[in-house]
């Protein structure tokens, strides 16, 4: 199928198509991975604990096959011997199983991360079709799942049926060894042995968490049209308008900011208003408006202009007036002409002092009829 049809699932999941799935209970899992890490927390605890575990069977084998004669003369008090016998076992693989428990929950987390899903509970009657499920036995994931499980079963066959023949001789001299010595040693054997299908696991989780990863992905991948359609759809919510709106906003606000080092001088209202003028004699027909703001960005460009040695001139009504009636990169009108030339005049005056007394700011003309006609808040 060509791709300009719109069906090649070539573009990448958008975020909303992610979500969807892991409400769905649709996330990566990597059965391999989970059994590797499972065994490798068995075989660290059985490393940190196995010498107390030897240790204490021992002294459990010894005390259980010391009986007293009293008892053989009440019965009754057997039952609460095995009791006692029982739950000292389990105080001695405690820590075992804690590490195991554990690690069962939070193996499959290693990849695709928690995830709770109330949909993943719902019953699917759609699958106990049996044309559905026949389709699923001979689908492509089942035939790579059986694929895996029989690489699994002859790689860790093979480990086990290795490490025995190379240690035949040692778990047959176990039963020459005194108790104590022989738990110790077979728990020894047993550690060897996990390393041993750790290894070989190790390989597989290798192989599969990223095939897992990529096939998912894959999966997950959309064609241009969905793509399309759910901008469309997205688009047309309040919230991604609002969201669209900001950020339109702050890229314009930035855009405007990177302009005020350039400006000629900046008119304020002092502390209301702030404007950013700039006039090139001979590519300018007039001053043009590169920056403003009021209250927190005006702020932020008197800093600008303190930071940047651009001077900074206070003129209420010009500032109020040109803030209105000027929206950016838009020449000033007509009726500020004069009073920006005196503002203007008095910088340029400014940048040629030397030596003496620097030159005083001239009065603010009035602006003629109050002030020209506001912009309209789309455009400023």
């Amino acid at each position: 199928m060509s791709e300009s049809s719109g069906q090649e699932k070539t573009e990448r999941a958008t975020p909303k198509r992610q979500r969807d799935a892991r409400k769905r209970g649709d996330i990566p899992r990597s059965r391999e991975l989970a059994t590797a890490a499972v065994l490798a927390v068995g075989v660290l605890s059985l490393w940190a604990f196995g010498g107390a575990i030897a240790r204490r069977c021992a002294a459990l084998m010894r005390e259980g096959l010391s009986i007293d004669p009293a008892v053989l003369h009440t019965p009754q008090r057997l039952p609460t011997m095995f009791g006692e016998a029982l739950v000292s076992s389990l105080w001695v693989l405690l820590p075992l199983m804690i590490a195991l428990m554990g690690a069962v929950f939070a193996a499959p987390l290693l990849l695709g991360g928690f995830n709770f899903s109330v949909e993943a509970l719902k019953p699917d009657f759609g699958r106990l079709n049996p044309v559905k499920g026949f389709g699923r036995i001979f689908s492509r994931n089942s035939l790579m799942e059986m694929l895996k499980a029989f690489l699994k079963f002859v790689l860790l066959g093979g480990l086990a049926g290795m490490f025995l023949w190379l240690s035949h001789g040692e778990f047959t001299g176990l039963s020459l060894e005194d108790p104590r010595a022989g738990i110790g040693h077979g728990l020894g054997l047993v550690l060897r042995c996990a390393i041993w299908l750790l290894g070989g696991l190790l390989v597989l989780a290798f192989i599969d968490a990223p095939y897992q990863w990529l096939a998912y992905q894959k999966k997950m991948r959309m064609t241009r049209q969905e793509v399309r359609e759910e901008m469309k759809e997205s688009e047309g919510r309040p919230e991604v308008k609002a969201r669209i709106r900001q950020l339109q906003q702050q890229m314009a606000s930035r855009r405007m900011m990177e302009q005020v080092p350039a400006a000629d001088v900046i008119v304020t209202n002092p502390t209301h208003y702030a404007v950013a003028l700039k006039y090139a004699a001979g590519e300018m027909r007039a001053p043009k408006v590169v920056a403003k703001g009021a209250d927190e960005i005006a702020r932020l460009i008197r800093e600008l202009a303190a930071e940047h040695r651009i001077p900074v001139v206070s003129a209420p009504p010009l500032a109020r007036a040109l803030y209105r009636s000027t929206r950016l990169d838009q020449e000033i009108p007509a009726p500020l002409y004069e009073a920006v030339a005196q503002v203007l005049t008095y910088i340029y005056r400014l940048r040629q002092w030397r030596n003496g007394p620097a030159p005083s700011l001239p009065p603010i003309v009035d602006v003629p009829g109050g002030e020209p006609d506001p912009v309209p808040d789309s455009l400023q």
